[in-house]
């Protein structure tokens, strides 16, 4: 399968699952065989907003994640710092020149030591384009064991231009699909009721539309709100738009 074809497929895929499927085989292909991405739609000042907001697909091992991620290692990742100062895409070798310049804290020298406990040493990392000050996405790439930095970065140099564009596709593609991350995934009878209230229908409108006592709706509407972790039903509305929960096709 050539790019145009690799990308098509892509760019075809419906849900995030097999897109992730797809693109950590394809990496994985160029000797990037653990990958971390993250978004945020939330980012305000020096938040990144609530941490169970987040879009983050992974297939490190769980070891990994649960003190990267869940412990929330990740604030003080000095590749988070350099992502949310730049976007393109940026070789690990930049760490080494922190280090010689003395820019690293002290919580960033125990996230770079974490990390080559794990083996995670060698790889880029890709800032994607903001599409509003409030959002941000990246994605790091690690290199499988045993390649070094040198190595790393002449695939890069080979590779790079079509790596890059890879990358940017799946995230855009990403932003387009449901995506429900630690919040419990809307029933259809929940998408359906919010659905008619974006529509600017009233409970009573919704009722008969939907063939269900006002009450029912109500019922619908507060465990929408749950699973969203929102007190509002408009802001239950806007998060389930922002997560592609909303007006989906059925597959």
């Amino acid at each position: 399968m050539n790019l145009s074809q690799y990308l098509t497929a892509l760019t075809n895929t419906q849900s995030i699952e097999a897109l992730w499927d797809m693109h950590t085989r394809k990496m994985a292909s160029y000797g990037f065989d653990r990958l971390l991405y993250g978004f945020t739609r939330y980012r305000s000042g020096n938040s990144l907003g609530d941490p169970e907001d987040y879009v983050v697909l992974s297939n490190h091992k769980a070891e990994y994640t649960d003190v990267f991620m869940g412990q929330g290692l990740y604030s003080h990742a000095p590749m988070v710092r350099w992502v949310l100062e730049n976007e393109g895409a940026c070789s690990w070798s930049i760490l080494g020149q922190m280090t010689e310049e003395g820019a690293l804290s002290e919580a960033e020298r125990k996230v770079i030591a974490f990390n080559q406990t794990m083996d995670v040493t060698a790889g880029y990392s890709i800032s994607f384009e903001s599409i509003s000050p409030r959002s941000k996405g990246a994605i790091a790439l690690t290199a499988q064991s045993g390649l070094s930095q040198d190595e790393v970065d002449a695939i890069w140099h080979k590779h790079g231009e079509d790596i890059l564009v890879i990358n940017n596709v799946a995230h855009l593609k990403i932003m387009t699909l449901p995506y429900s991350g630690p919040s419990r995934q809307l029933t259809k009878r929940q998408r359906e009721a919010l659905e008619w209230v974006g529509d600017g229908k009233t409970t009573q409108d919704i009722a008969i539309l939907m063939g269900l006592t006002p009450a029912t709706v109500e019922k619908h509407l507060r465990l929408a709100r749950e699973a969203l972790s929102v007190e509002t039903t408009a802001q239950a509305v806007l998060k389930a738009a922002l997560q592609n929960q909303m007006f989906v096709m059925e597959v």
